[in-house]
């Protein structure tokens, strides 16, 4: 596909690129991080009233930045790509707006479920559950239109909303992995169950969607299927089968251990959760590049001129740092099993 390139070693050539990397991890990062205090949220509504304070400590100190990532890959989008930005937001109006709202909403009852009256604190946590569910449906409805090209069709539509449900369960599945490295006793168990039922869900999106995106378009159909490229690539679903394996087998057997005080392997289901998520977007990754959206605008394309792009790269190199050093600085601060949630 870089036959669709100009020069690469013109500015013009290469800062798109050096931007799509910083963009694509940034909203990886962003999957990942605020995926599991969104999980965490979404499984709230099946804990009891101590569990769930016991749940909203666990992600205290660390969801807010988590959506900073979000914050710098949207930017990105919108001063380095903006003709993609334009096209992306103007298709995407009515889900954006959905989880800005929903992610408001969570903002807003993360700190009134604390300090409202006893009475108005499951109003609260309603909301919270509401937002949580509303933003990880939105952004996995987002997903699904990005693999479609943004067509509008009915069955588009219908592919799209079951891609939003199972970003909920893969959500969750994170998020039970989170609280089963964070908490203790019966909230730690009751998080194995939880992780129980999102797996399945979560396998059966990730195959909607690597089916799908090759069917939707011909260049992304040959980049798979063509030979050699199909025998380099079987490792993806290969390795993608053997930690869901892992995942499976975990989840069988850390109640046992648990019941009996042993944390050991208590880090797996969210770490090869994570490597799920890692393959997925390598796979996603490879299928729409150098496409921003599919079949119609590259990333050379979307891109402003060089001189602007090297300002902004400055101001990225100064910036990525600091996030990266202070979501470091912060898990390492609070790392170990969560306590109780004090103002």
């Amino acid at each position: 596909m870089l036959d669709l390139a100009p020069d690469l070693t013109q500015a013009a050539g290469w800062m798109p690129m050096v931007f799509l990397v910083v963009m694509g991890l940034a909203m990886l990062a962003y999957v990942v991080l605020d995926g599991y205090d969104l999980g965490v949220g979404v499984l709230m509504n099946r804990a009891s009233d101590d569990d769930k304070d016991s749940m909203i400590a666990s992600i205290g100190p660390f969801w807010d930045a988590n959506e900073t990532w979000l914050v710098l890959g949207v930017g990105i989008l919108l001063t380095v790509f903006p003709l993609a930005h334009g096209v992306i937001l103007g298709a995407l109006y009515l889900p954006v707006a959905m989880m800005l709202i929903g992610l408001t909403l969570r903002g807003v009852a993360f700190d009134f479920r604390v300090k409202a009256r006893a009475a108005l604190k499951p109003l609260w946590n309603r909301a919270f559950f509401a937002g949580s569910v509303l933003a990880s449906w939105s952004q996995g409805y987002m997903l699904g239109s990005l693999i479609t090209g943004f067509d509008s069709s009915g069955w588009v539509i219908a592919f799209n909303a079951v891609i939003g449900a199972a970003l909920v369960a893969a959500y969750c599945l994170l998020g039970a992995g989170w609280l089963i490295i964070k908490s203790e006793g019966e909230l730690q168990l009751q998080a194995v169950r939880w992780a129980r039922a999102s797996l399945f869900f979560t396998m059966a999106g990730i195959a909607a969607i690597s089916i799908a995106t090759p069917w939707v378009s011909q260049s992304i159909f040959d980049k798979w299927f063509s030979f050699p490229n199909i025998v380099l690539l079987l490792p993806i679903p290969v390795a993608t089968a053997v930690l869901f394996w892992v995942i499976y087998r975990s989840l069988q057997r850390l109640p046992t251990r648990l019941a009996q005080g042993n944390e050991y392997g208590a880090w797996v289901p969210f770490g090869a959760t994570i490597g799920v998520f890692l393959l997925a977007f390598y796979g996603l990754a490879y299928s729409l590049f150098p496409w921003l959206v599919i079949d119609r605008i590259t990333i050379w394309q979307a891109a402003i001129a060089p001189e602007s792009m090297g300002i902004i790269l400055a101001g990225a190199a100064v910036v990525l740092p600091m996030i990266i050093g202070y979501t470091v600085f912060a898990y390492r601060v609070f790392w170990g099993k969560s306590t109780a949630l004090k103002y």
